[in-house]
């Protein structure tokens, strides 16, 4: 896949859950230019699988291995330091606000990629 258009669906993704998340009252989320390496990593990992065709709940459930590859647990806050998430569970156990969160990723990846996958 191109790279640019693989990093624009990353960032486009980042920056409408980012939204997403401040509308819920999470600051946690440094915008695209700011993000820490990893997250970076993790939301182009999570572009790969949405463009494979993963759901929302498989997109989290790649999202969930990743971090329990790297060492991350569940906490009751997110924790970078700590490796520690509170979404760090099954998908069927998240609330209905975490579970709309990888809707708007998975619909965002594949809106961009469509849109510049058409492009001349």
């Amino acid at each position: 896949m191109n790279d640019y258009i693989l990093e624009a669906c990353a960032r486009a993704s980042h920056e409408a859950n980012r939204a997403y998340c401040l509308a819920l009252g999470d600051t946690s989320q440094e915008g695209w230019d700011n993000a820490p390496d990893w997250q970076k990593s993790s939301a182009l990992n999570g572009v790969r699988g949405a463009i494979a065709g993963n759901t929302p709940e498989q997109s989290h459930e790649l999202w969930l291995a990743e971090k329990k590859a790297t060492g991350w647990t569940y906490g009751p806050v997110k924790d970078p330091d700590k490796k520690q998430h509170p979404c760090f569970v099954p998908y069927a156990e998240l609330p209905a606000a975490q579970r709309a969160k990888d809707h708007v990723f998975v619909t965002v990846v594949r809106a961009v990629h469509a849109a510049l996958s058409a492009s001349p």
